[in-house]
């Protein structure tokens, strides 16, 4: 698959996640050999009024790159506003347009997946980053609002005809948020409908997922979302049975507690060790899902204020 100058031979991207993509995970996840990680979405009103935690959002390193800033907004200037003050930051290589976030707080602003209900203004907002951008540019949507009103193929046709260079679609309506199962097969119609590149998202956490993902929807690439949180392992994962048909172990415990410490240690580094800390808590308990004695060790990491405290629980759990 190609976007612009990009070129993926192995294209299993990272989802743009809110409070999960930031620069810490994103650098694991690229580490662990993802190609292209999809940043959390960033307000292009916080751009326009040089918000400072919104300016920290748009921080990346070198060893993240290529990567994929996401961009929210309900105005068409705001949002050409916001590309184009990215591209002259030069710290993303990629701009991709939020309008699939289901969130109350942002629904109720005329953003994310409240755009599906407003077709005129979503053809508006495109049409203007498109002027505003050279960077290769992407829209991640979702099949539309309701039931009663699935509309991803129009919206895909529109996103192509005003100059976007690919779509990603989730395969749920804004209604059903996360409930239910990924719709592959209205992902298919999209796919038909279009001649840039589909990537289908939703529901791919094992390789017989992606295996299903792929065969139905026909699409160019996937984009992990939940499947990822806590398990950066599922891109080496996919990636190898992508090229072998063969499935990895999963990681040890060992290799476990060593990713938990270096995601902590980052994100100590990116955003100090008080609120870095506290942000760990959940991706603590997230690498550890599923795991035996889990929910003791949820409830010892949310009481951790410390990475020594952190790596003493690990430790006194794992024995490494």
């Amino acid at each position: 698959m190609k976007l612009g100058a990009f070129a993926f031979d192995d294209p299993i991207f990272l989802a743009p996640m809110a409070g999960v993509t930031d620069t810490s995970y994103r650098v694991i996840a690229h580490g662990m050999g993802c190609p292209l990680a999809f940043a959390e979405m960033v307000s292009s009103q916080g751009i326009h009024y040089r918000n400072e935690h919104t300016m920290n959002m748009l921080r990346t390193e070198p060893d993240e790159r290529p990567i994929a800033m996401q961009i929210f907004a309900k105005s068409a200037r705001m949002a050409a506003e916001a590309a184009a003050y990215i591209e002259e930051l030069g710290t993303a290589d990629i701009l991709d347009f939020n309008m699939g976030c289901p969130a109350p707080k942002v629904v109720r602003n005329g953003e994310g997946s409240a755009l599906m209900r407003d077709p005129k203004r979503a053809e508006e907002i495109l049409t203007a980053i498109r002027r505003a951008t050279r960077l290769p540019f992407t829209v991640k949507m979702r099949l539309g609002w309701d039931d009663a009103s699935r509309n991803a193929v129009e919206i895909a046709r529109m996103a192509e005809a005003v100059g976007v260079d690919a779509v990603a679609v989730h395969g749920r309506t804004r209604e059903q948020f996360y409930s239910g199962s990924a719709d592959y097969a209205a992902i298919a119609a999209v796919k038909r409908a279009v001649g840039i590149p589909v990537i289908v998202s939703g529901d791919v956490r094992r390789p017989a997922d992606l295996k299903r993902a792929l065969e139905i929807t026909g699409a160019d690439a996937v984009m992990i979302g939940r499947g990822a949180q806590g398990n950066p392992w599922i891109f080496p994962q996919l990636i190898h049975w992508l090229h072998t048909g063969e499935e990895l172990p999963p990681p040890t415990l060992a290799e476990r507690a060593a990713v938990i410490l270096r995601h902590l240690d980052l994100l100590v580094g990116y955003k100090g060790e008080y609120i870095g800390i506290r942000e760990m808590r959940k991706h603590a308990a997230w690498y550890t899902r599923g795991l035996k004695g889990s929910a003791e060790l949820r409830e010892r990491f949310n009481r951790a204020a410390s990475r020594t405290e952190f790596a003493e629980i690990l430790h006194g759990a794992w024995g490494v």
